[in-house]
């Protein structure tokens, strides 16, 4: 998964957690709902500056939207459907990702 796909994955992520829209992103950190999209689906990258206000309205650290912390290991294979079930995670609402928390705890205990 690129960089700019992990970013937008994560603020995704992030801005559910907030239960925000992203026209509601948008206006907090002054730019278009377009732009959000964008940046969520990893076909633009923000400035570092907007990076900065993403932390701040989100109250999230700047490393967060980068995949610090993230399991890579060697295998591209294991890399590659972790970053797909991540992804995956990111766009569920709260009750889809109780259930699948719920699954994958029945799957390893």
């Amino acid at each position: 998964m690129s960089l700019a796909a992990t970013f937008g994955s994560n603020l995704r992520h992030h801005r559910k957690a907030k239960h925000l829209t992203q026209d509601q992103l948008a206006e907090m950190v002054e730019l278009s709902s377009e732009m959000i999209s964008k940046i969520e689906r990893g076909i633009a990258a923000p400035s570092f500056a907007t990076v900065e206000k993403l932390s701040e309205m989100l109250e999230v650290p700047e490393v967060a939207f980068f995949g610090v912390g993230l399991v890579m290991t060697s295998d591209n294979a294991r890399t590659r459907q972790l970053s797909k079930i991540q992804t995956q995670l990111s766009r569920m609402n709260e009750d889809q990702l109780a259930r699948a928390s719920k699954l994958l705890s029945a799957l390893v205990d």
